[in-house]
Parts: structure tokens; sequence; C-alpha cells
């Protein structure tokens, strides 16, 4: 799902479930990729944890304000703070294991 700058906040940095964040470009080769194996994790995860899209180039500000320098990159979040990261084309069973060691950590 699309997400805004305007609605990150309530969306992400206030949910307690664990949220996924790609941020992409639409043209990128990298980022069509990645989007695949993204939205297959995304209908595997379905109810455990939120999957969230944000298109650099629509969405302006959201990437520099995370510190966002090489597209794409996923930023894992949990109950408002990076608990986690991938950068780039990354194997499907890294980031499965990297969101279950996620959703076991016990932050407040």
């Amino acid at each position: 799902m699309q997400i805004s700058k305007s609605n990150f906040q309530k969306q992400v940095i206030e949910s307690n479930l664990l949220s996924l964040v790609q941020f992409k470009k639409q043209w990128n080769g990298l980022s069509q990729i990645i989007e695949l194996v993204y939205n297959d994790l995304a209908k595997s995860f379905e109810g455990m944890v939120n999957f969230y899209t944000v298109d650099v180039e629509t969405e302006k500000g959201l990437e520099s304000e995370y510190c966002v320098i090489e597209i794409p990159t996923i930023l894992f979040f949990k109950c408002g703070m990076i608990v986690d990261h991938v950068i780039g084309l990354t194997p499907k069973n890294i980031i499965i294991s990297k969101i279950e060691d996620a959703m076991s950590q016990d932050i407040h």
C-alpha cells in the first residue's frame, strides 16, 4: 500500500505492529525486482506485519527524514523505532529472517 508523508505518523510510527516501508522509484529496475518479493511477503505476513511503499519521486521528504540514500531500501519500524533495514536486492529468505527477528523483539 502506498503511504504518504501526511499519514506516515499514524500508520507507521504509532502502530504497534511491525511495519515495513519500501522506499523506491517507479522506473528503477532494482525497485521493480524487489517489488515482486515485497508483494509476495505482504501476502504471506498479512495481518501480522504492515507493508507500505513510498515512491520517493512523488512523496518528497520522507527519504531524507529517514536517511534513505540508496533505492530500493526497506526500513523495519516497530513501536515508532527503526529496528532493521535492507538495501538493494536482498534475497527473500534474508528478508523473512529479518521480519521474524523483528517480530520477536520486545520493544516498548
